[in-house]
């Protein structure tokens, strides 16, 4: 049975999700996705596409531990057989690493994830009517 949703378009996913970890609004490509470091604005000041309707959530910060914890493991354990550095030295470098790269990402990913929900129109993207308030 057909349903209201196989008559509306589908919304190319690599681009939306390519627009959104460059930070930009998953429509257009050209507006400002966040306000600040992780905020998501209202809506997009170039093309006025709503962006409230995202949902990341906690998604965005479990895909960047997984991430920088698999990258980070096997860098680990080379560093230690090939050239011994002390504890200390493992510490400092591996947990200053882990932030870096964990702050890096955390805005990609969730840019990514918010430009996802919008290709798949979920959480309300694209299924309001146009025209009313």
């Amino acid at each position: 049975m057909p349903t209201a949703r196989d008559n509306i378009a589908d919304r190319p996913l690599r681009p939306s999700m390519l627009r959104g970890a460059m930070r930009r609004c998953p429509a257009c490509g050209e507006g400002a996705l966040f306000n600040g470091y992780l905020r998501v604005k209202d809506q997009c000041p170039h093309c006025g596409e709503a962006l409230h309707h995202q949902r990341a959530d906690d998604g965005p910060a479990y895909l960047t531990i997984l991430l920088v914890s698999h990258l980070g493991a096997p860098l680990l354990l080379a560093i230690y057989i090939a050239y011994r550095p002390s504890p200390a030295a493992m510490l400092i470098g591996f947990g200053l690493g882990a932030v870096i790269l964990s702050l890096a990402l955390l805005p990609v990913i969730k840019g990514a994830f918010v430009g996802f929900q919008w290709a798949r129109r979920m959480h309300g993207f694209g299924l309001e009517q146009k025209g009313t308030a």
